[in-house]
């Protein structure tokens, strides 16, 4: 994989350098709520720009429907990307139209001309081939060469992150080198004991890391949403908690298989719950109450770990040497649902400073995970890594080959 240093080094001054980045960020109308994957691809594009590329930057937002749609725009990131460079990013008001080639065209010897949203042309996402080459190759005469730099989209067989390349020079930016270096440290000679601490909503996401993961972690500890159709494969009673029954086998079979292993399985031991989803927009109080994990009563849903369950994971990861989190312990949006998350957090960043000497290296696997970092206030930088594609992740420690890098490899 050709690096963004050794495309500099060939030259790209007065060239039209494609930079495929994930500016996919969380918008509440035209206010940026999180920009961390725009910070994230600051240093591409200003390595670019300082050696005199045209730098053309295109990214997704959101899942418009491939047409045009206002409240997808990408507007909003190219003001706050200009105030991160510095500069000023010239915004074309579509992908491949008369304002992209005329913005382009106009671009100055390290100009930054964002496009719009990729995904307002079908031809993006398209499963038919052909249809997606087309797309690549209106993109393709927009520049010289390409960089790939968004690693939240390198799982998806897109035709910016697939097809493009094929048809440019191209290299791997800084973000994707980053990301791709970490995976091989949670996947190539892991420092033990690693500990591996998943949440989120839907275990159905999560069999798939759950099963490669079982013959490399040591420990993995589950939370979140998903951790109710644990309790429940154990014959708990989980109340109104979020549930997929049909799962149920599935991680069975999964809880079995790590017992053989020697692979230890941590499942909360108590919860908090409430007796209706809280209202995430007021943050109004939710009346929670603490219940024991194998006792949830009927009319109640757990929304977050208890306090006993928040003991219990610090403890775990206290001894780790490597760590990987994805995936929120509860409704960390709430305050009084967030304490579990706050506590995986601090849990992490405790392993990373032990007196052990283990001095964990500890990974935070993007999405909402990234996420509850920023907004619980914790510091970014005291953590090994924070991802800024938790699916990309997940694909990658699932052993899956990411369309994305597989199109940046020579």
């Amino acid at each position: 994989m050709k690096t963004i240093d050794e495309l500099v080094a060939d030259g790209v001054s007065g060239k039209r350098v494609f930079v495929r980045a994930d500016l996919n960020v969380p918008l509440d109308g035209d206010t940026i709520t999180d920009d961390g994957r725009i910070r994230a691809a600051v240093p591409t594009i200003t390595k670019l720009a300082e050696n005199g590329a045209r730098v053309v930057v295109a990214s997704h937002l959101g899942r418009p429907k491939g047409a045009p749609d206002p409240q997808f725009s990408l507007a909003p990131v190219a003001r706050r990307l200009g105030e991160l460079l510095g500069k000023q990013v010239a915004f074309a008001t579509d992908t491949v139209g008369d304002s992209a080639k005329a913005t382009v065209g106009e671009s100055a010897d390290g100009g930054v001309t964002l496009l719009e949203n990729l995904r307002f042309n079908a031809g993006e996402t398209s499963k038919d081939d052909a249809e997606r080459g087309a797309f690549a190759d209106e993109l393709a005469a927009l520049a010289d060469a390409y960089v790939g730099d968004g690693f939240g989209a390198v799982h998806r067989k897109h035709a910016s992150v697939y097809d493009l390349p094929a048809r440019l020079p191209h290299a791997a930016g800084y973000l994707i080198a980053t990301e791709v270096g970490v995976l091989k440290k949670l996947t190539e000679d892991v420092r033990r004991p690693y500990v591996v601490v998943l949440g989120g909503a839907k275990v159905s996401d999560k069999l798939g890391v759950i099963d490669h993961l079982l013959g490399k972690a040591d420990r993995l500890l589950i939370g979140g949403g998903m951790a109710y159709t644990f309790l429940a494969a154990k014959g708990y009673e989980v109340g109104e908690s979020l549930l997929q029954e049909d799962q149920i086998p599935a991680v069975k079979g999964y809880l079995e298989r790590a017992e053989q292993l020697g692979v230890e399985f941590v499942l909360p031991v108590d919860v908090v719950a409430a007796a209706e989803f809280p209202d995430l927009k007021t943050k109004a109080p939710a009346d929670p109450t603490v219940v024991a994990a194998d006792a949830i009563p009927a009319d109640l849903e757990g929304l977050d770990i208890g306090p006993e369950s928040r003991k219990l994971y610090a403890a775990k990861l206290a001894d780790a040497a490597t760590v990987f989190w994805n995936g929120p312990m509860g409704v960390f949006e709430h305050p009084d649902f967030a304490d579990g998350t706050k506590a995986v957090a601090q849990g992490l960043l405790d392993a990373a400073s032990s007196s052990e000497g283990n001095g964990a290296f500890t990974v935070v696997g993007g999405g909402d995970s990234a996420a509850a970092v920023r907004q619980l206030g914790f510091d970014e930088n005291a953590f090994g890594h924070i991802s800024t594609g938790g699916g990309a992740s997940l694909e990658y420690l699932e052993g899956k080959t990411l369309p994305g890098l597989a199109a940046l490899e020579d």
